[in-house]
């Protein structure tokens, strides 16, 4: 059975909240979530907000800029995107894998006549373009998995925001990927609706039943709180890149990644790393390990030995890590 919650908001802050709120209290079960924002760019746990999306033409067309909780790319969303969120058991966090999720939402949208599979580390494309993104986090022995469906978006603007003003902005900090997208419309019945893929594939993931549950008023506060306290502030979406004088980027098959240090007689006194890899548990203990050490590889190399790399940066490998930072 299928618990199902909707957010009954397009308010990026409190849908974001909302489902990190649903990741820590419902601790057994499997969860859905369906939900739409108002126009808005999110963007991924460890990239910078500054090097992904034009600020300027974002405040001028009133659009959001929210950093989620996952790692990942930047992306857009608006009325045309529908965004879903599955919440289960992590089960063996050694074999966690996108195709247990991207799997089910696949074959949910072959069956509305989409020919829809997951290619790369974390896309669902049809014939060769792109109509969703996804990422996941973990949480103790739960996990977050969440996507976007490109129904029927706004192209046009999704492209221009996504473009920062490099006049006004120069960093070496990773970029997303940018990849053809399609939308999903394209490959559905004429006429069909916003409304009706929504039901369509509510339908087709409920699978063996579907309960339709909701928060109560205490749960709903705490949600809005949660939304204020964290995730309309300056600090979570921009505030996180210190001041360094050492900074270095690199691709790699596990994705995109770039180091930033503050390095003050030898000893590293800040440090911040970001980029589009898969991470499933946020950097700052990375970071905190990394402060306080001398800038040199040994040292480093011991202190990474006692991280969990997997989790924190996804697919990259401390040998990779090393290389980005000292060769």
């Amino acid at each position: 059975m299928l618990h199902y919650l909707e957010t009954h908001s397009t308010d990026p802050y409190y849908n974001l909240a909302f489902e990190e709120y649903v990741l820590e209290h419902r601790r057994e079960g499997d969860w859905l979530m369906l939900w739409q924002n108002e126009p808005t760019v999110v963007i991924g746990l460890n990239q910078l907000a500054s090097a992904e999306v034009d600020a300027d033409l974002a405040k001028r067309l009133g659009i959001h800029v929210v950093r989620r909780a996952t790692g990942g790319g930047a992306v857009y969303h608006d009325a045309g995107n529908l965004n879903y969120s599955l919440i289960s058991d992590a089960g063996e966090t050694g074999s966690l894998s996108m195709s247990r999720f991207t799997g089910p939402v696949c074959r949910a949208l072959r069956t509305l006549g989409v020919p829809a599979e997951a290619t790369g580390r974390n896309d669902i494309t049809v014939d060769g373009l792109k109509v969703s993104g996804t990422a996941q986090r973990l949480s103790g022995s739960r996990i977050l998995h969440h996507g976007t469906l490109l129904f029927k978006t706004d192209a046009a603007t999704m492209s221009a925001v996504l473009r920062p003003d490099t006049r006004k902005f120069e960093s070496k900090a990773a970029k997303s990927v940018r990849s053809r997208v399609g939308q999903i419309s394209d490959f559905m019945p004429d006429g069909t609706t916003f409304a009706d893929f929504t039901r369509a594939l509510l339908e087709a993931l409920a699978g063996d039943g579907l309960a339709r549950e909701q928060l109560d008023m205490q749960e709903l506060a705490e949600v809005a709180a949660l939304a204020d306290g964290k995730y309309r502030t300056w600090d979570w979406t921009w505030g996180r890149t210190p001041d360094f004088n050492f900074s270095n980027s690199r691709r790699f098959p596990g994705g995109s990644l770039s180091v930033s240090l503050n390095v003050s007689q030898g000893v590293v006194r800040n440090a911040a790393i970001s980029g589009d890899f898969m991470a499933l548990v946020p950097c700052g203990e990375l970071c905190d390990a990394l402060c306080g050490l001398r800038f040199e590889r040994e040292e480093i190399s011991r202190a990474l030995s006692g991280q969990n790399l997997e989790h924190i940066l996804g697919g990259i490998t401390k040998e990779e890590l090393l290389l980005l930072m000292f060769e």
